[in-house]
């Protein structure tokens, strides 16, 4: 049996939204010209979509002059851990009726500071990993004499 595949396991959609759903904290990243920018962030996965609340600064801007992120979250424990990637689409919420809906989220800033513009990515692609720890397989296969 191949220990790597009981090691790792692929996530489907379904596992990635049901882990997504449950943590805080993200790393939304960007990607102007030649520079890529990793911001942390704290968001609320609702309806296939990821939410977050940010300031007027360089991560709005960013996401602004290209829309296309990635934003992976993960987690662990002593025993396993899992990772999940989102490709997607930002788009600053602008409609009354957009924010308004977003605001119903129970999406807080986590410092305090005023953040009046929503986010929202709508993916179009999850990818997931879990990982199951355990001890290092032997690594140059020397038998015992």
């Amino acid at each position: 049996m191949d220990e790597t595949q009981d090691a790792v396991a692929r996530l489907n959609d379904k596992e990635c939204w049901e882990r997504l759903r449950t943590q805080q904290l993200g790393r939304l990243v960007t990607n102007v010209g030649d520079v890529l920018d990793i911001f942390p962030v704290n968001y609320v996965a609702d309806a296939g979509a990821l939410y977050f609340r940010t300031a007027e600064g360089s991560k709005l801007f960013e996401l602004t002059v290209n829309d296309e992120v990635l934003f992976e979250v993960d987690d662990h424990t002593d025993s396993d851990a899992w990772s999940v990637v989102v490709r997607g689409w930002a788009k600053r919420l602008d409609t009354a009726d957009e924010v308004e809906a977003a605001g119903g989220l129970g999406l807080h800033p986590w410092v305090p500071t005023l953040k009046y513009n929503y986010v929202r990515i709508t993916p179009h692609t999850l990818t997931g990993r879990a990982f199951a720890f355990g001890p290092e397989p032997d690594r140059y296969g020397i038998a015992e004499y």
